[in-house]
């Protein structure tokens, strides 16, 4: 059951080596506010810890962290996933398997070595990638948002996109404010 005046939840999930207080997803915490939706950050920063595993960290106990967490939200109400570069592609991943309203996705890694390529349920999609993105080419993630018919915003700016702050927190409005 939703309290009163909450659209929905919206999970905010933060690039490696980052963290829940990170400056994007904080930007995206703010926006979800003002419109009405509750939301969290969760923090894998313990995981991306984990060199042992890869040198991404722990990116299955990063899925299943998300899992567990959309899962429980879904149970309540709408939800949307957000993510930046490691958190894109773990959002992604998880709208296949919980019932997902959108998805919020910076730099999204649309392929990551032996990890299967990045796919996400068929619900209203929103990207934002840098054209000079050093990580990952603008190219394949302007194909992959092509291919999903997603709304596509690429700016002039490098992986991290922190130029940009201020254009993903609009976006991300537009996004909710469409659901």
């Amino acid at each position: 059951m939703r309290a009163s005046g909450v659209r929905g939840h919206c999970i905010l999930s933060h690039g490696f080596e980052s963290g829940p207080d990170a400056t994007k997803v904080t930007a995206l915490a703010d926006v979800a506010e003002r419109l009405g939706w509750t939301h969290e950050r969760p923090d894998y920063t313990d995981l991306d810890a984990r060199r042992e595993v890869s040198s991404l960290g722990d990116v299955s106990a990063r899925l299943q962290r998300l899992l567990g967490l959309a899962r429980a939200a879904a149970a309540r109400g709408p939800v949307v996933l957000a993510g930046s570069s490691l958190g894109a592609y773990i959002a992604g991943r998880v709208s296949l398997e919980v019932p997902t309203q959108g998805l919020f996705l910076m730099a999204p890694p649309v392929a990551m070595g032996p990890l299967p390529e990045l796919d996400a349920a068929p619900v209203p999609v929103s990207v934002i990638h840098g054209w000079d993105d050093e990580l990952i080419p603008a190219q394949q993630v302007t194909d992959w948002a092509f291919a999903r018919r997603a709304r596509l915003l690429l700016v002039n700016d490098s992986h991290r996109l922190s130029g940009h702050v201020a254009d993903s927190a609009e976006a991300f409005g537009q996004l909710l404010s469409s659901l």
